[in-house]
């Protein structure tokens, strides 16, 4: 419940806009080890009798992966509470895709019969994330170590790191094919489709300009927050 405001102070007699700070502040306390919990406890649920094995592997060991490298660095980079955000839901579309492979995600099966699709549209909405999450991710690595900070090639720069890395991930599947054979198919969830890859590599695109357009002004309302001051150069005496 918020603070009542009276005569431009809160209930707890602090001005709003120290208000505002104490709830920001508890909010990047408290929800990055909400996540990391969620986030856990998901993948475990999801390695208990998936679909395949080697799918669930292949589809989950970014979150595997991910989540130990995030608490690493956490305390020289910690990260927005919106990233956070993103990142988790990132991590339950792959641990969910991991658990049923991408095609036969019920909900996507529910859709499918729904809208009378072709196909199971989840592996569509994976990759449509791939470059929604990785947008802001990029970006704010970028804007906290980089001189790209307000400037016009910063939106550009991000798009391409989200394409090149959903040309990576296409590589991927197809070395996994070249490997694995068969036992790959689920990992590569074409269900069919000929322009599958040329589809997945468009949806990321889709994705990541449509994260920048959406999301670019509330991600920088909380980079101050999360962004490291820098110490002030020395100033020669005499």
């Amino acid at each position: 419940m918020g603070a009542v405001i009276v005569g431009g102070r809160a209930a707890t007699g602090r001005p709003p806009h120290i208000e505002q700070v104490v709830a920001v502040t508890r909010a990047r306390t408290l929800v990055p080890p909400v996540l990391l919990g969620l986030v856990v406890a998901a993948l475990v649920l999801s390695g208990i009798r998936p679909y395949d094995r080697l799918t669930w592997l292949l589809e989950t060991v970014w979150v595997i992966v991910g989540v130990p490298v995030v608490l690493l660095v956490w305390r020289r980079f910690p990260l927005t509470t919106l990233l956070c955000c993103l990142l988790a839901a990132h991590a339950l579309v792959l641990v969910v895709g991991g658990h049923w492979s991408y095609a036969r995600v019920p909900l996507g099966d529910w859709v499918r019969d729904a809208l009378d699709l072709s196909r199971n549209p989840y592996d569509r909405l994976g990759h449509f994330v791939q470059g929604f999450v990785p947008a802001i991710l990029v970006r704010e690595i970028l804007v906290r170590r980089s001189p790209l900070r307000g400037s016009r090639w910063l939106a550009p720069l991000v798009v391409c790191a989200c394409l090149a890395f959903s040309a990576f991930f296409e590589m991927i599947e197809w070395w996994s094919s070249v490997a694995g054979g068969s036992a790959a198919d689920d990992f590569l969830g074409t269900q069919g489709d000929v322009w599958d890859t040329q589809w997945d590599m468009f949806l990321a695109l889709v994705g990541a300009v449509t994260s920048l357009a959406l999301l670019s002004r509330w991600h920088d309302r909380q980079l101050p927050a999360s962004t490291p001051a820098r110490p002030a150069a020395a100033v020669p005496v005499g």
